[in-house]
């Protein structure tokens, strides 16, 4: 009996393990070549790819590789972002998406023959907003933290100093998916790599308010 209770217990934490690795999630728009290995997503990016809603360009596309999962309430998530760039809007990073209308995306993008931080969000109309490089990155690190209706979007080279590169909304007590997506609007595909992606779970920052103040 002992040996059949250590076995299980040996199962469910095996499969504990397993729910928080990137073969358990979910694609959208799943790519022609993609593997996982030792927890790192590899992609070949999908061509004339992209997520852009009207504004500016006037046209609408909801068609790059995302693979996800779903969370509901507020967390931190942070990946580190790697990719073989090769022409104008090249992109990989961190996307969080409520649906068609509402979404995040950040990361690195390359345009004009820079590497740039790069954010987009989109509440029916996109918006995107950058910060130009002054040089060439091998990777970089992009996290997101979902507090209440906004999300704080930072960067980091190093996984240890975090700068804030921007503050958005996005619906309170509504599920999002969230996961890393890479996009080619322009060109025939590239490879994007992704490893150490991470969701935190925070707990609800009002019920720890109430908590507070109606303590035993």
């Amino acid at each position: 009996m002992k040996r059949i209770t250590i076995f299980f217990a040996m199962i469910v934490s095996a499969l504990a393990v397993q729910a928080q690795t990137l073969d358990r999630m979910q694609w959208f728009n799943e790519p022609e070549s993609w593997s996982i290995q030792n927890n790192k997503l590899t992609m070949q990016v999908t061509p004339q790819s992209d997520y852009w809603r009207i504004s500016h360009y006037g046209f609408t596309v909801d068609d790059a590789p995302f693979l996800y999962t779903t969370r509901g309430g507020e967390f931190e998530v942070k990946v580190k972002v790697a990719g073989d760039y090769k022409v104008r809007f090249d992109q990989a990073g961190l996307m969080l998406r409520a649906d068609k209308e509402n979404y995040i995306k950040a990361g690195i993008e390359f345009v004009d023959g820079k590497y740039n931080i790069s954010c987009v969000v989109t509440h029916h109309t996109s918006d995107w907003s950058v910060i130009t490089l002054d040089k060439a990155i091998d990777h970089i690190w992009i996290k997101a933290v979902r507090r209440l209706d906004a999300v704080e979007i930072f960067y980091s080279f190093d996984d240890k100093s975090y700068t804030m590169m921007r503050n958005c909304h996005l619906a309170d007590n509504t599920p999002v998916m969230v996961g890393m997506m890479a996009a080619c609007p322009d060109g025939n595909g590239f490879e994007a790599r992704f490893e150490e992606f991470k969701i935190t779970h925070l707990p609800d920052q009002r019920r720890l308010e109430w908590l507070k103040k109606n303590k035993e």
